[in-house]
């Protein structure tokens, strides 16, 4: 099964996404298109790292992940192809893949040639889906790119842990206005353990004294904090929609680059 995932920030109301997807069946019509999502605010590759992170792995071998985000190139942000764990990824290589990526891994980066008559309009469209096209035809890497050493390093924001506490950032609010935090169970459970802890969110609240299995663990309209299933401390209102009361961005005050901190006591 040939798969090709698309994340980008064209959105859904103009006709762009479409034109992506018609591109790739010209060339590859039995291909399997899956929109990862078109719905990233324009230029923000921190968001795109963390929608990619948390999805990439659950594809197939072999699938291609195109990236349309800060599609400008230049010299200091080239195009590159990059395999990865059986996975190929497109993209500019602008800091974006090491927020995907934790470590470089067994990562293979290769920089895509660039003769100097291509449209740059629409990368995405006119260069990176015949890289695609070219891949699911069998032609290898080293075909297309020439290999490079790696790929740049932009920081990430990671949380800061103190004697007594861990001061985390809100790195993502999703659709239901759940907010995820940069805090992860790894560092949770190695530095507040079975200790007594509090939440200390924007309004100075500390309600959130236990982390939960599920939002269903507290009635509805009441806050939660859970681990998302790719172990992102994540505060939320069970069943807090729009038209039930609101999310926990709304209700909250909560927006990403927030602080969130968790203050326990050192034994």
């Amino acid at each position: 099964m040939s798969v090709i995932t698309l994340t980008s920030d064209l959105g859904t109301t103009d006709y762009y996404a479409a034109a992506l997807k018609a591109s790739i069946l010209r060339l590859v019509p039995t291909v399997n298109i899956i929109d990862i999502t078109h719905e990233i605010p324009p230029f923000n590759i921190a968001r795109a790292a963390f929608v990619l992170r948390n999805v990439w792995k659950d594809f197939p071998e072999g699938s291609i992940h195109l990236i349309g985000i800060d599609t400008q190139w230049s010299r200091d942000s080239p195009f590159v192809l990059i395999k990865r764990s059986g996975h190929y990824f497109i993209g500019t290589d602008n800091g974006l893949f090491s927020l995907i990526f934790d470590e470089p891994g067994d990562a293979e980066v290769y920089d895509i040639g660039m003769k100097g008559d291509e449209n740059m309009v629409f990368p995405s469209k006119a260069i990176f889906v015949p890289i695609a096209a070219a891949l699911l035809q069998n032609k290898s890497p080293e075909e297309l790119g020439q290999r490079k050493e790696a790929y740049k390093v932009r920081p990430g924001i990671k949380p800061v842990v103190a004697y007594d506490n861990i001061r985390g950032t809100v790195i993502y609010v999703d659709t239901y206005g759940n907010v995820i935090t940069n805090i992860t169970r790894e560092l949770f459970e190695r530095e507040v353990g079975d200790q007594p802890f509090s939440i200390v969110l924007r309004k100075g609240d500390r309600d959130l004294t236990k982390i939960c299995r599920s939002y269903q663990e507290v009635p509805e309209g009441e806050k939660v904090a859970t681990f998302t299933s790719a172990g992102y401390l994540e505060i939320a209102i069970n069943k807090g929609v729009e038209g039930s009361g609101g999310g926990a961005s709304g209700l909250l005050g909560l927006r990403e680059n927030d602080v969130v901190r968790i203050e326990f006591d050192k034994e």
